[in-house]
């Protein structure tokens, strides 16, 4: 029996000297706590060293993936004719016995015996010292940390979630200035916040004009419509604002810009980030938009995070305080969370937001499981799913549009079935009983019958 050693400066393969010892495990420890006597277990059989770096960083990313890589197969080969192997990944041992047809086996004498030759290995194998072994160890594993971070697909999801969490906080910013703008200059003319409504035109128009005597000899064609731009110059006439001097108006002029400039810069992060999802989560984009999908992706913690969730958990993700807070006192839980704000269930009826969220949410846990581990790289499905998603909106818009049509008629007439009935008399229906009744009491009434 042979065993197969990973170390950092190649592979080795020890022959079992002494298999019956294996039977044995509890004492198999102590076999190793001395050099002579772990030569009397195992003894080295060969040693395939690494020619350079890339090479071991090659075979330690393909033993992490629990596949045998071109040197280790050309190893085996030449030195396991009729051995039967013992390995530490019983994946490994799998992949080995299907390519080589080489017998593996990993139990838990093995990994005992593993784990005694790593405490005797410098030992073991002539010319590897423990300050060569440090070194190598050392080298190898920042270089599979490099490459592991080059190749992670995590990597993109980060770019994504950053990018929308600084989405927010342009937004927030941009609201804040916006609204000292209005604030700062509305001491000078307070009719403007009204005229124009839009921040960034505000901005605009607030850089252009400077002190309001100004507006009636400017042209704000490229800024405002011409109907918005006349009220603008009527109101500067007769404005009730105080006057302000040009030290003032040069730092309202300055935070125009930042405001401006933050503005031009959300708009090329927004492009970056569609860009981003149509290239990560393609399926996700196409069923609830860019920004829905990245904040889904960030709530998550990570696409493949998301992949595991169910459609109930993406339902209401974002609307944990409310589901927990409704659990805590029986109240009815939320139909919907981040998903709200996508453009399907905004179409939707308020009746029927909680039907469309729901299947909604059913399909998107679908999409997201395609994007996160599927080889195909286009959007087909999700556009699929959100044909389907639109007509079943349609087909509910349709349904109550038909029960509200169909509810000015009378209610049908309820017929009870009378079982003593003879044949051929037919149902007695309601007005029936009613009127013969009547008709009774008539002819009681004149022949005087009590």
């Amino acid at each position: 029996m042979l065993v197969l050693f990973e170390t950092p400066a190649g592979f080795a393969l020890f022959k079992v000297l002494d298999e019956g010892k294996l039977n044995k495990v509890e004492d198999l420890s102590k076999e190793f706590l001395a050099a002579d006597s772990a030569r009397k277990v195992v003894s080295l059989k060969a040693f395939s060293k690494f020619e350079n770096t890339a090479e071991a960083l090659e075979a330690a990313t393909k033993l992490l993936e629990s596949t045998p890589s071109k040197g280790l197969r050309k190893f085996l080969r030449a030195h396991c004719d009729g051995e039967t192997l013992g390995v530490a990944d019983s994946k490994l041992g799998n992949a080995i016995k299907e390519k080589l047809k080489i017998d593996c086996i990993h139990n838990t004498s093995v990994m005992e015996l593993l784990r005694g030759v790593r405490t005797q290995l410098t030992e073991l194998i002539s010319g590897l010292g423990a300050q060569d072994l440090a070194p190598m160890s050392l080298g190898l594993s920042h270089s599979l940390s490099r490459y592991k971070l080059k190749f992670s697909a995590d990597k993109v999801d980060t770019m994504i979630v950053q990018a929308i969490g600084l989405l927010d906080d342009l937004d927030k910013e941009l609201n804040t200035y916006a609204m000292r703008i209005r604030e700062w200059y509305g001491w000078h003319f307070p009719e403007l916040t009204r005229i124009v409504q839009d921040n960034i035109h505000y901005a605009k128009t607030v850089k252009l004009m400077g002190d309001r005597a100004n507006a009636a000899k400017l042209d704000f064609s490229e800024i405002l419509p011409e109907e918005v731009e006349t009220e603008l110059k009527e109101a500067a006439v007769i404005s009730m604002g105080t006057e302000v001097n040009d030290l003032d108006l040069m730092n309202i002029k300055e935070l125009c810009d930042q405001v401006l400039s933050l503005s031009e810069y959300r708009a090329q992060l927004y492009d970056y980030l569609k860009s981003r999802m149509n290239t990560v989560a393609p399926n996700l984009t196409a069923l609830v938009g860019e920004l829905v999908g990245a904040r889904l992706i960030a709530h998550g913690g990570s696409l493949l995070n998301l992949a595991k969730q169910p459609g109930s958990t993406v339902q209401i993700l974002g609307a944990e305080k409310a589901l927990f807070r409704a659990l805590k006192t029986k109240h009815s839980t939320p139909k919907y969370g981040l998903i709200y704000h996508a453009s399907l269930v905004g179409q939707a009826a308020p009746k029927h937001k909680g039907k469309i969220s729901r299947s909604l949410a059913a399909k998107a846990a679908l999409a997201i499981r395609c994007d996160a581990l599927g080889d195909d790289q286009d959007n087909s499905m999700g556009l699929e799913n959100r044909a389907k998603l639109e007509a079943r909106l349609r087909a509910l818009e349709g349904k109550e549009l038909g029960r509200s049509a169909g509810s000015a008629k009378g209610k049908p007439k309820i017929e009870v079935y009378d079982k003593d009935r003879k044949k051929g008399a037919g149902l007695i229906t309601p007005a029936k009983l009613q009127s013969c009744s009547r008709f009774s009491s008539r002819a009681n009434n004149k022949l005087g019958c009590s």
